[in-house]
Formats: structure tokens, C-alpha cells, sequence
């Protein structure tokens, strides 16, 4: 009777099996059904140049998507990212137009470095902003980084009465020039954009996967309370989340004025959906305690040749804003059936067991 009833059950099993397999390579198999359909669907889209644009545009999102992960890991959601961005843009421009005034008739001027390190340092501080009110007053990640997200795109509208700062070439007398090579230069013939997620990529995976804190990370959003009382300090652990997340939404803001050579108080609008998107359609569960850098870096492929592969064929911007919701909706449902499948084959594993 035993025998009988393992050899029925056995190819339900195996295609339990199977198709956990395949939930668990979705993202991929997303990757490759998007980029298969764009190469026969839009005019030159395997040209050199395209691929050159469309890796700018994936490695911006990507940045973003791999601070989110992190916060989204840890149960949290930061929405200020895209006003982070346009704040951080503001300042670089700022600082390498008018310097900073002492007050004193005497104008404190930096090099492109200094400039590049302060306006990092001002995504980290808004990151620390929103792990405050998150940790400390006990604000809903959702409610705190909303208030964030106004008021980080109100600054960056006073700093300039809603202008854009243009032609940042700087000023070789003070080293402020050469903006513009962080945006278009290259190595190897490889963008320094691309050189900077290689290494921002590899470090944030590294973190994760090889270090104690990465480990925090995934014990907090697994269960928060467990954690707190295995010692995790999980209030440190959230506030380096969101200070990460600064810290790469600062990096695009940067990014982007040297691409443009221009900074502008609107730039970022609606980019957190975009890096939300990215992360969930990596595998990171909206639940926490569950998602990989790689799974997300490939999610930003996926949304990156999705939206630019639309606009290559003419498809309406109000039609790709829809076509981004059903992707986070769809991936948000695909994840729920894969915990379910999971806890199916675990139960039925401990059943096989038991027998």
C-alpha cells in the first residue's frame, strides 16, 4: 500500500518540482521572452548604439532597484528615492555654479571630487532622515518616506525657484570641471556608468551574502521580533538600509546632471515605482526576508528593455505606465504562488519523511 502510494505521488512531485523550478527562474525567463520579442518587434533595436543607451538606462534603475531591495528586505518601502534623486542633482549643480557663501563676502568653491562626495553624503543624510522617523518615532515606512518624498522634490524646486541649473562644465580654476565624464566617459569602451554598477553591484551582493550585516538584514525582515531578541541590533540594521538607499538614489542624481550636463528639480519623477518594480520582479519578497542583488540587477534589465523597447515602438507613455503596473501586480502574484508551492513541497517533503 506504501509503495503504491509513493509511486502515484511521485510524479505530482516531480512536477511540483518543476514548476517551483520555473517560478524560481521567472525573472529570466521574463528577460529573455522581452528581449526575444523587442528584437524581431523594434526597429534597430540590436543595433551598438541602442545597446549603449539601453544599458545607461538599465544601470540607473539598477542602482536604485539594489537600495530597494535592501529596505523592501527588511520589510520596509522607501518612495523617496526619485525626490532623492532630483534633490542630489540640484546640489551637485549648485555647488559647482555658485559654490557655497559664507556669508562673509567670501564664496566657498569645491573640485569636482568634493562636490561628488557632498552631494553623496546629502543621500545618505536623507536616507539617516527617513530611518530616524522610521526607527526612533516609530513612523510607518510607507508615511515616513511619502513626507520624505515631498519634502526632498520641494527643496530641490526652492533651490533653484523650479529652474534648471545649466551648462555644469565647471570651472578648471577651482577643479570643478569634468562633470560631465562621470555621465558619458568610458573605459575600455565600457561606460563609467556600467564600471559604477559592476562595483556598487558586486559590493552590495558581497554585503548580503558574506557579512554579518547582510545577515541582519535578512533576519529583520524574516521576523523582526526573533531578531531583536538574538541580539540583531535592528534599529541600526533599518537605518543603514535607508542610508544605503540615499546613497544610491544620490549616485543617479549625479549620474544624470553629468549626462545632461544640467541638473533639473523634476528629474527622478516616478522612479521609485520603476526600482520597486525592478526589485520585486528580482524576487524580493514585498513580505521581506527574502531577495538577492542579481535577481533584482536582472529585474532592472527586464524593466529597462520593456520600457525602452516600447518607446522604440512608438507605444504611448500613458500605455507604458499601465503596462508597469500589471508588471509589479503580476510579479507580486507570481512571488505569493511560489511561497505557497514552497510550503506545499516542504509539507509534503516532512510528510515523506515521517513515513
Amino acid at each position: 500500500m506504501t509503495t503504491t502510494t509513493a509511486t502515484v505521488g511521485a510524479p505530482a512531485a516531480s512536477r511540483q518540482s518543476l514548476l517551483l523550478l520555473i517560478l524560481k527562474m521567472r525573472t529570466f525567463i521574463a528577460l529573455i521572452a522581452v528581449f526575444t520579442f523587442f528584437a524581431f518587434a523594434a526597429p534597430n533595436f540590436l543595433s551598438t548604439a541602442n545597446f549603449v543607451i539601453m544599458s545607461k538606462h538599465v544601470a540607473l534603475n539598477a542602482f536604485l532597484a539594489i537600495g530597494m531591495t535592501f529596505v523592501i528586505i527588511t520589510g520596509g518601502i522607501d518612495l523617496s528615492v526619485g525626490s532623492i534623486v532630483g534633490l542630489c542633482g540640484m546640489v551637485a549643480g549648485w555647488l559647482i555654479l555658485n559654490g557655497v557663501d559664507l556669508g562673509i563676502g567670501y564664496t566657498l568653491y569645491f573640485n569636482i571630487f568634493e562636490i561628488i562626495a557632498i552631494t553623496l553624503l546629502v543621500g545618505v543624510l536623507v536616507g539617516a532622515v527617513n530611518g530616524t522617523l522610521i526607527t526612533r518615532l516609530n513612523v510607518a515606512p510607507f508615511i515616513a518616506t511619502l513626507g520624505t518624498l515631498y519634502i526632498a522634490r520641494g527643496l530641490a524646486l526652492l533651490s533653484s525657484d523650479g529652474s534648471t541649473f545649466p551648462n555644469l562644465n565647471g570651472n578648471p580654476e577651482y577643479g570643478s570641471n569634468g562633470f560631465y565624464v562621470l555621465g558619458a566617459g568610458s573605459f575600455l569602451g565600457i561606460p563609467f556608468t556600467i564600471w559604477i554598477l559592476i562595483a556598487v553591484g558586486c559590493g552590495a551582493a558581497y554585503l548580503a551574502q558574506r557579512t554579518p550585516l547582510g545577515r541582519h538584514i535578512y533576519a529583520v525582515g524574516g521576523n523582526e521580533r526573533a531578531a531583536a531578541l538574538s541580539g540583531v541590533k535592528v534599529k541600526r540594521v533599518k537605518m543603514f538600509v535607508y542610508m544605503f538607499s540615499g546613497f544610491c538614489a544620490a549616485i543617479v542624481g549625479l549620474i544624470i546632471s553629468s549626462q545632461l550636463v544640467a541638473s533639473h528639480p523634476a528629474t527622478g519623477e516616478t522612479f521609485e515605482l520603476n526600482a520597486i518594480a525592478a526589485a520585486v520582479l528580482g524576487g524580493t519578497s514585498m513580505s521581506g526576508g527574502r531577495g538577492r542583488i542579481a535577481g533584482t540587477i536582472v529585474g532592472a534589465f527586464v524593466i529597462g528593455i520593456l520600457s525602452d523597447g516600447l518607446v522604440m515602438m512608438g507605444v504611448s507613455s500613458f500605455w507604458q505606465t499601465v503596462i508597469k503596473g500589471l508588471v509589479i501586480i503580476a510579479a507580486v502574484v507570481v512571488d505569493q504562488a511560489q511561497q505557497r508551492l514552497q510550503a506545499r513541497v516542504a509539507l509534503q517533503q516532512q510528510a515523506a519523511i515521517g513515513r
